[in-house]
């Protein structure tokens, strides 16, 4: 339903052209790392998270849940795919990205951005990591 037309009469004459869900600054305590001793200790990790999907009367006009993607549903995966340790930020943020795209169709593109919070690069930083984005075929 890509640039649909508004009927509502809120917003007469009006084109959707897009939409994006966005969570941010999503906290996890996580066992990632190249180290073992970040395997096995564990550290926080900061997620946010881009959805772009087609704009929805049902959500826009409607005010209905089912036009648009439920950010606690998203929340839940994140949280499932960030209690799997790996070594790689990289892996980790492409398990998001594939499980996000697979448990919600309305969801076209998206961004990830994965950070780990405090790591050990001896470098006085705010966090570093990765961040992938990604579309459907």
């Amino acid at each position: 339903m890509t640039g649909f037309i508004s009927q509502s009469s809120l917003t007469p004459d009006v084109v959707f052209d897009r939409q994006t869900v966005v969570l941010r600054a999503l906290r996890f305590y996580a066992r990632h790392g190249v180290l073992s001793q970040e395997r096995t200790v564990g550290g926080w990790f900061t997620v946010d998270l881009r959805l772009d999907v087609a704009p929805d009367p049902r959500a826009l006009d409607a005010d209905c849940l089912d036009g648009t993607v439920d950010y606690g549903a998203v929340y839940a995966t994140v949280r499932r795919e960030m209690e799997q340790p790996s070594r790689l930020l990289e892996h980790a943020a492409a398990r998001v990205v594939r499980a996000v795209l697979r448990e919600f169709p309305a969801v076209q593109s998206l961004t990830v951005s994965l950070q780990k919070d405090n790591p050990p690069a001896r470098a006085d930083s705010g966090g570093m990591g990765v961040e992938l984005t990604a579309r459907r075929r």
